[in-house]
């Protein structure tokens, strides 16, 4: 499986740790080159997960 860009940015509201990923907050900021929705779930987290630095 191909590894995501850390500058892929995440709009999904369901993830448990939608929160703490900094796929999150360069969607909401507006620095990601592109916003997509992982897999993340209100019990997982989707394996694209970056935690916030």
């Amino acid at each position: 499986m191909a590894q995501v860009p850390e500058n892929i940015g995440c709009d999904n509201k369901e993830c448990i740790v939608k929160d703490e990923c900094k796929r999150q907050v360069i969607a909401n900021n507006g620095t990601a080159v592109e916003v997509k929705t992982f897999g993340g779930t209100p019990t997982k987290k989707c394996g694209k997960f970056l935690p916030i630095d």
